[in-house]
């Protein structure tokens, strides 16, 4: 399993969504999103965008006022976790049309029904976005 873990935060560090891969009591969770939150949050734009953190290598980008987090394993390749951010940005951009944080908070369940198309177990299955918004589409035209 290569992501353990994907995080999408605010500057202000407040947690907008979390998927999980691998198991963690509500306490490890909080305790490990505020310190990956911290160290990542207090990084400027000139560093590097990868950092290690217990026994992850933590991936993040920012995209207007959201940071995209993805913890991986020690071997992941982290330029492909960068490819997959931007691609997951990309998917939500063509389908809420420049995503911002109000379309993940009003829209919870459509950003995790994505990440649940481009992701299963930890690994990407998924990186077309025409396969990735089609479910979506034709559930939004039932409704």
């Amino acid at each position: 399993m290569g992501i353990r873990f994907i995080l999408m935060v605010n500057k202000q560090g407040q947690t907008r969504l979390a998927q999980y891969y691998e198991y963690l009591t509500l306490e490890e969770r909080r305790a490990l999103e505020g310190e990956i939150v911290r160290k990542c949050l207090a990084r400027n734009e000139q560093q590097c965008s990868f950092v290690e953190h217990r026994n992850y290598k933590i991936v993040y980008r920012r995209y207007a006022s959201l940071f995209f987090l993805v913890g991986v394993d020690n071997e992941e390749n982290e330029l492909a976790i960068l490819e997959f951010i931007h691609l997951l940005v990309e998917t939500m951009d063509r389908h809420f049309g420049n995503v911002c944080e109000l379309d993940i908070m009003f829209h919870l369940e459509k950003a995790h029904f994505m990440l649940e198309e481009m992701v299963m177990n930890g690994c990407i299955v998924e990186t077309s976005k025409a396969n990735i918004l089609s479910p979506i589409q034709l559930m939004d035209k039932a409704s």
